[in-house]
């Protein structure tokens, strides 16, 4: 059979095994070529910002790239003995921070620093002003002039442990722990000090029960899209779209107007006589502020998955099953219900991821109580520019989102999700 295919020629006289390959190589090239611009899209705008996101997270360069001798001379002090470091290490210390404060970087070393103890950014901005007038040795007993705490032991290990290129701090102080640099353990914050824990329960918690109360009103909204006629329903869809034609800063503060307790809901159970004016509902400003919000503007991204998927169920299925003598309640939950599994897993694992990761709406409304760690993470890049610990925050809430993907994939199965 080979040999009659390669006797087979096309009409310029090319073999036809060579000449179906060349054409199966351009069809591939060409393919390649028409996805290239995406790939390219993806990697810049998706794969590149994770990457630098995760190295962020790690990075603990600053201290060994500006204090590169003192950092190596302090890998030859032991830090638990009890001594401080040698003449060599402070006159190194004395040097680069001369050089430091000449760049204008001695500063972002105590901004490193005072990530991991407070007091390290006032000390090197008092050092770049002191130093200038060190000239002659002896350098350890002229720098201790200069502050005090340039004698504490404390000072030379917490520089020594974060002088090398890359640290765990950052993910320690996610989960509240810290490393005690006095003995180099790691230990847990107390309970009043604990921060980020109770805010990643909180942040699932809250995800979770605005995904809940999404489908409950979001399926029988789409339950009845489906069930109407196309003319009616088009015009229903449109409704269900409205929000998105607003802006989420104007929908957010409407709430906010709403909500109160001077405001027209209250004002409202205050007319009917349902409480008193000494009783007036606090739902503004915590976690009843967020779920209210956010259910009303993520329920569309959990009414449209819906609706795609119902629309496409036959009518005839739950008319066969009631013919066959089954009662309609339990025909449409032993036959319809289970055909919309896939729009159901589309909305709600599309609902918890947009919630999960939503930070303007928890700040306006949520107060204290109803903020969620992606505010924090917003605090850490925008305020208190700790990108690394913004960074690990986020690192660990992308790990969430996908531990929750797999566990869906495992109940449920990613490859039953639909959106239409």
């Amino acid at each position: 059979m080979e040999k009659i295919q390669e006797n087979i020629v096309t009409a310029d006289g090319i073999p036809l095994k060579i000449s179906l390959a060349r054409a199966q190589r351009r069809s591939k090239i060409v393919a390649f070529m028409m996805v290239f611009p995406l790939l390219v899209f993806i990697v810049v705008a998706f794969i590149g910002p994770i990457a630098d996101m995760l190295l962020l997270s790690i990075d603990n360069s600053i201290v060994k790239k500006i204090l590169p001798k003192s950092s190596e001379a302090l890998q030859n002090w032991d830090e638990y003995s009890g001594e401080l470091p040698g003449e060599a290490v402070f006159a190194a210390m004395v040097d680069e921070i001369k050089k430091a404060k000449a760049a204008k970087e001695h500063t972002r070393v105590g901004q490193r620093l005072n990530y991991e103890s407070s007091g390290f950014s006032s000390l090197f901005r008092k050092a770049g002003r002191k130093v200038t007038k060190i000239k002659t040795p002896p350098f350890k007993e002229a720098l201790i002039k200069t502050d005090k705490r340039w004698g504490e032991i404390y000072t030379w290990q917490v520089i020594k442990q974060n002088s090398s290129s890359y640290t765990e701090g950052y993910y320690l102080a996610a989960l509240d722990f810290k490393r005690k640099f006095s003995s180099g353990n790691i230990e847990s914050l107390e309970s009043k000090d604990s921060i980020y824990l109770k805010l990643f329960f909180r942040t699932i918690v809250l995800s979770s029960l605005i995904t809940f109360l999404t489908f409950v009103i979001g399926f029988p909204l789409s339950y009845m899209l489906s069930t109407v006629s196309t003319r009616i329903s088009n015009i229903l869809i449109i409704f269900v779209l409205l929000p998105f034609w607003t802006s989420l800063l104007v929908r957010t503060t409407s709430w906010i107007a709403l909500l109160q307790q001077e405001g027209v809901i209250n004002d409202f159970l205050v007319l009917v006589g349902f409480i008193n004016e000494e009783g007036r509902l606090a739902m503004i400003h915590n976690a009843t502020g967020t779920v209210v919000a956010m259910t009303h503007i993520l329920l569309p991204f959990m009414i449209l998955p819906l609706f795609s998927v119902m629309k496409t169920i036959p009518k005839s299925y739950v008319r066969a099953a009631i013919s066959l003598g089954a009662h309609p309640w339990k025909a449409f939950w032993k036959v319809y219900f289970p055909n919309t599994g896939a729009g159901i897993g589309a909305g709600s694992i599309l609902v918890f991821i947009l919630a999960i990761g939503y930070y303007i709406t928890p700040a306006l409304v949520g107060g204290s109580s109803g903020t969620f760690i992606s505010n924090r993470i917003a605090y850490h890049i925008s305020s208190s520019l700790n990108w690394g610990l913004g960074s690990a925050i986020g690192v660990i809430l992308l790990g969430i989102v996908l531990l929750f993907f797999v566990f869906y994939d495992r109940i449920v199965g990613i490859n039953n999700m639909k959106l239409g």
